[in-house]
């Protein structure tokens, strides 16, 4: 029972001041059914009539396609409808699939991985520099050791596919090993072709992991999840490094790079066990990587080039120059990330140091 007190104030705050019941319980520490009996709701609470709704005729289809498909968008269920008669507007019907839709929550399972075992790579994306009058998509390749959670990184003017591997080739070395499997995100880089189960690896990718006897594995489409420690990492090079860091090259920007992963990345506690750290679990790891191979892989770009009437060739928004002689002759070009070099047969008949600025 409430006083004769409470009951006018909360009235007064009902009605005069129109506070809702809800408020007025937590302003003054009563229940709301308390509430709701002072200001005699029920005489003023009528039954609501359910007016029909337009996608009503069509819910038992609904929920039959939504049990047979419950990831089925509702624009496709809408296009299917309106072959039967319906009438009604996208919004209604979205409406209705969301209500219909089966909830199965997905659970999940804490991943442990062996030592050596496996490293997860991806690319992210650091938005446009200039580069004097070229404007260049500033990426950063991105991988780390499932176990350890040590991490490489090195920034690149594009997502090539000569970056990609370079990016890989430069982590084993930093790591004197490499891990037994490579999970990659389904990028064109990784996975050329991919339908249903069977998938097609970009030969290039291939050859990488036989020199190195590794094996790439790629995630499932839209699952995220399945590489959470590179998400994680990469989250964690934006919000510790990235932000608000100067550089003026991009050798500068790697080597800060490099040595905010060795004083601050590596030295964080260890998800596993945070007595230690991320660079005593990498110790602990590192032996049981597998061992290099006596040469790395080659990660050059190679193409077929020939001159038209000047001594010069073009390649990525510069002209390099070649002898005289082999103007309109068939030439091979070969590109590393700072070098172009100029090949008659065998024989290197011009080397330029690489330019990113273009014209």
């Amino acid at each position: 029972m409430i006083s004769s007190e409470t009951r006018m104030q909360i009235r007064h705050c009902f009605y005069a001041e129109h506070w809702k019941i809800g408020t007025i319980a937590n302003e003054l520490g009563i229940h709301p059914d308390a509430v709701r009996s002072a200001i005699e709701s029920n005489h003023f609470n009528r039954a609501q009539t359910m007016r029909p709704c337009v996608t009503d005729p069509f819910l038992p289809f609904i929920r039959q396609i939504l049990d047979q498909y419950p990831q089925l968008r509702a624009t496709r269920i809408y296009q299917m409808l309106r072959e039967r008669g319906y009438q009604g507007s996208v919004v209604q019907l979205r409406r209705a699939v969301s209500n219909l839709r089966p909830c199965r929550p997905e659970p999940f399972l804490r991943l442990h991985m062996f030592a050596g075992e496996q490293a997860q790579v991806d690319w992210a994306h650091f938005g446009e520099v200039m580069v004097g009058r070229a404007r260049r998509r500033l990426s950063c390749f991105v991988i780390t050791l499932a176990y350890s959670r040590a991490l490489y990184l090195e920034f690149f003017f594009d997502q090539s596919m000569e970056n990609f591997l370079r990016g890989h080739v430069h982590a084993f070395q930093a790591w004197s090993g490499q891990p037994r499997v490579i999970l990659h995100d389904n990028l064109r880089s990784a996975v050329l072709e991919r339908r249903g189960n069977q998938i097609r690896f970009h030969p290039r990718l291939l050859e990488l992991c036989a020199h190195y006897h590794c094996v790439a594995r790629p995630c499932q489409v839209r699952a995220g999840n399945q590489k959470g420690r590179v998400e994680r990492a990469i989250r964690y090079v934006r919000e510790s490094f990235w932000a608000g860091r100067d550089f003026t090259t991009l050798e500068e920007c790697n080597r800060q790079a490099l040595r905010w992963r060795d004083e601050v990345a590596h030295q964080r506690p260890w998800p596993g066990d945070d007595r230690c750290t991320v660079a005593q679990a990498f110790a602990e790891e590192q032996p049981r990587l597998l061992p290099l191979p006596l040469h790395p892989f080659h990660t050059d770009l190679v193409v077929p080039i020939r001159s038209a009437k000047t001594i010069y060739v073009r390649f990525d928004l510069n002209d390099y120059s070649i002898p005289p002689d082999a103007v309109r002759r068939p030439l091979t070009l070969v590109a590393s990330d700072t070098w172009v070099r100029i090949l008659d047969g065998t024989q290197e008949i011009a080397c330029h140091r690489r330019s990113y600025d273009r014209h």
